[in-house]
């Protein structure tokens, strides 16, 4: 394959290009804010789930109150009742005296136990409450850290998006110029050769595979016509013949 030297050395130019492309592409998926974003979705998911959770006992532990305070206003409307009738003189008999002072010393015992119990409850759905509204604030919080994130994602993307934009219509211009052959030839070993198809030879180096070329392929090289297309004979990239190459 045959191309004149100034095409040749155009490639040096896509390959940059190339090469500027492939970085922006890289540093668009491996912006630090992809990392946040995804992490603290992740923790408002769990968020979300521990809240519900947290509401639904809250509602247990409402319902489980409600029930022991409705049963301490039973007892202390019964033993209200029974103190009432003592204390008008209602009770006509020793025995049933003794049984309603009995009755009313047992319902004490009974109001203290269910007042106990309901502040065992109240203890425990506060505790619950607490770690809700914890739960809430942190929610909040990672909400208006996750909206920054994206903000500076989203324009970081949109930066490089930019930056990609306008390298690729530079490639597209030169990547016009040059015959078909070549490009496609270029395209192939890039493709082949991570991201990199044309390398420049260098003091007798190759920038491709930064090997140094032995005295032959370098004594080949020599010999071949300026428009010849050589290639590297370790990593096979096209080689390009510059002021420096050492020939």
């Amino acid at each position: 394959m045959n191309a004149a030297p100034e095409v040749q050395l155009r490639l040096l130019d896509l390959q940059d290009l190339d090469a500027a492309i492939d970085l922006l592409t890289h540093r668009r998926s491996s912006l630090p804010e992809h990392a946040d974003s995804e992490r603290l979705t992740s923790r408002l998911g769990e968020l979300r789930s521990e809240i519900v959770t947290a509401e639904t006992e809250d509602s247990d532990i409402g319902r489980e109150q409600s029930k022991a305070e409705g049963d301490v206003e039973q007892v202390v409307a019964r033993s209200d009742r029974d103190q009432k009738r003592l204390d008008a003189g209602q009770v006509g008999s020793p025995r049933e005296l003794e049984n309603l002072q009995s009755e009313i010393g047992s319902l004490a015992k009974r109001r203290s136990d269910l007042e106990d119990a309901v502040l065992e409850i109240m203890e425990r759905r506060e505790a619950v409450q607490q770690r809700l509204a914890d739960l809430v604030k942190e929610r909040e919080s990672l909400t208006t850290e996750l909206t920054s994130v994206e903000e500076r994602r989203d324009a970081a993307v949109a930066d490089i998006d930019a930056q990609v934009a306008q390298k690729t219509a530079d490639r597209g211009l030169i990547a016009n110029e040059l015959p078909a052959d070549l490009l496609a030839l270029y395209e192939k070993i890039r493709a082949q050769s991570g991201g990199v198809g044309a390398a420049a030879l260098s003091r007798g180096r190759c920038e491709g595979c930064h090997l140094s070329l032995d005295a032959t392929s370098l004594s080949d090289i020599r010999a071949a016509a300026p428009d010849a297309v050589v290639r590297c004979e370790e990593c096979r990239r096209i080689l390009i013949r510059t002021a420096e190459s050492g020939l």
